[in-house]
This record gives structure tokens, sequence and C-alpha cells, in this order.
């Protein structure tokens, strides 16, 4: 009798050789360079108009309104910076902005992170009725109540000051929306703990809710010192006074009504842009983690 086996018979599979290769590595490698491609071409005309600020600001008066118009500048002159010192109180109209913009970005994170944890965290009468005046307030155009605020502070002797140019941006319905929602999303246990503690509520709002919502802090503050510092409407409105304009509004001068000073109104805007470009980088990533974290639940 005679012994007969039968061998299994063993899969072996392919093994990764230069035809997989050049099947999938070519294509993963020619998506990456359509991807950067593709961003660089977005990110380039996205930045153009500021390109075209920074090199029309080193451009002599005749090369901005050459036709065709040109990118590069033929001859570079930086006599456009001296000038703007000479035709406005540049320094001065700095320092207003600086006050302007900073003390108003103050007060609105103070009143807007105070008003958003009491509709966050507190129980109230009338709690849903004040944040729906909220949300109405935030969809009604600034231009609406721009006569009648000015006429009130008119009355109250407050144009050409900083007190009017401060106090009706105090707080924004915007920021009191984005700090409740913030804060909605922050545990409420910490605070919980606390009241057991004997802690009083703005004790837990200073002590544990501020230094949680720090992302959202900085990101709002960015906010406001941008749009306070880049608003021409409202300090053109309140103020007659040059010695009392803001930067926006101070530049606005070379806008006249039959001749624009172009190389003039770029170099004292790209001036202009300087602090804006450090603020944002100060809390880049600050900024981008509010934005993430706000409104998710």
């Amino acid at each position: 009798m005679t012994d007969v086996s039968v061998d299994a018979p063993t899969l072996s599979l392919p093994e990764p050789g230069p035809v997989a290769e050049r099947r999938h590595g070519p294509s993963g490698a020619a998506l990456r360079v359509l991807l950067y491609v593709s961003l660089a071409v977005v990110a380039f005309a996205v930045l153009l108009p500021v390109i075209w600020m920074l090199l029309s600001s080193v451009k002599p008066e005749h090369d901005i309104l050459a036709h065709p118009a040109q990118l590069w500048p033929t001859h570079l002159t930086f006599t456009n910076y001296s000038e703007v010192f000479k035709q406005i109180p540049f320094l001065r109209q700095f320092g207003n902005t600086v006050l302007f913009a900073g003390a108003v970005t103050l007060f609105s994170l103070f009143f807007d992170s105070m008003t958003g944890y009491a509709l966050a965290r507190l129980e109230f009468p009338g709690k849903r009725l004040l944040f729906l005046a909220v949300l109405l307030f935030l969809m009604l155009p600034a231009q609406v109540t721009l006569v009648p605020v000015y006429q009130l502070l008119s009355h109250l002797h407050l144009v050409n000051t900083f007190p009017g140019l401060i106090i009706p941006r105090a707080t924004n319905a915007f920021g009191i929306f984005f700090m409740r929602q913030f804060f909605l999303g922050i545990p409420n246990d910490m605070s919980e703990a606390a009241r057991i503690d004997g802690a009083g509520e703005f004790r837990i709002y200073s002590r544990i809710v501020l230094p949680l919502a720090m992302p959202a802090l900085l990101t709002l503050g960015l906010f406001h010192l941008m749009f306070n510092w880049n608003d021409l409407l409202w300090p053109l409105v309140l103020t007659t006074d040059t010695a009392m304009q803001t930067l926006p509004a101070g530049l606005a001068m070379f806008m006249g009504q039959h001749v624009v000073e172009y190389g003039l109104l770029m170099a004292g805007a790209t001036m202009a842009m300087v602090p804006m470009l450090l603020a944002f980088v100060v809390v880049q990533r600050r900024f981008i983690e509010g934005i993430a974290t706000t409104g998710l639940k």
C-alpha cells in the first residue's frame, strides 16, 4: 500500500514591484503637484491687490497711471512715504487710530463677554427675549443708526471727542453672540463646583470661565481691532477736525474730487496695514482655534 500525499496548494500574493510603483506613484505625485499649483494660483489671486498696493507705493505717479498698467515698477522711489508725513499729520492720526481701535476692543471684549456669559450660563426672566433682540441687532445695518447716534452725540457735545468715537462702539451684537456660543461649549462642572464652594458669579466669570475662553477672546479682539482700525465711515462722520481724525479718514484726503494721489494713498495704506499684520501673526494660532471651536454646541 502506497502512501499518497497531496500537497495543499499555496497562494502567493504578488509582491509590489516596479509595475505597481509606476501605477500609483506618479499619479499621487501628479495630484500633489496639481494641488500645490492650484493653491499657489489661488493665493496669488487673493494677494494680488496687496502686492499691487506694495509695488504702487514705490512707483512714481506717472508709472501708476501708465497705460497699459504694469505690475513691476520701472523706477523705484520712496518719495511717497516721506510725502505722506508732509501732507497729513500721520503720526497724530496713527495715535488716534491706536487709541480709538484699542479702547473699543478692550471695552467690547469686557461687555461682550459679560453679556455672553449671562446669556449662556445664567437663568433669568426674559433671557430668550434678550437673546432674540441681540440677533435682531445683529441683522440691523450700522448705517440705519448712524444719523440718530450722531444727533444724540451732537446734543451731548461729544462730536470731535474720543468718548464720542468710543462709547457707541463699546459693545457689539456680533461679539455678544460669538462669546455666548463659545461659553455654551465650556463644561459647567467647574462652575458648579465653585458655586458649591461659595464663589459668586463674577468670580466664576473672571477666574474660571474667562481663562478657558482665551482663544475666543483673542479671536474676537482681533475682529474688533481690524474692523475699527480700518473703519472709515464712523470716524469720517463724527470728526471734522484733522487732528482728531483716524488714519482711514486721513488717507481719504488723498482721494480728491478730481485728482486721486495714488502713490501717497498706497504708501499710507501700506504703513497702516503693518500693525494689523503683526497683530494677526501674534494671535494666529489662537485665532484659528477660536474660529474652529466657536458655535459647536
